[in-house]
């Protein structure tokens, strides 16, 4: 999982990202690749 402090750029790598929001962090997930998830931090 990468950290990072934007998310919108990697949001775009792949069209089945989704940005979720879980305990006051901001994440990226993708079910159909999940090499692509990240945080934010």
């Amino acid at each position: 999982m990468k950290v990072k402090n934007s998310l919108r750029s990697l949001k775009g790598r792949h069209r089945a990202n989704r940005l979720v929001r879980r305990k006051g962090r901001v994440y990226v997930i993708n079910k159909v690749n999940p090499r692509f998830k990240a945080r934010q931090g």
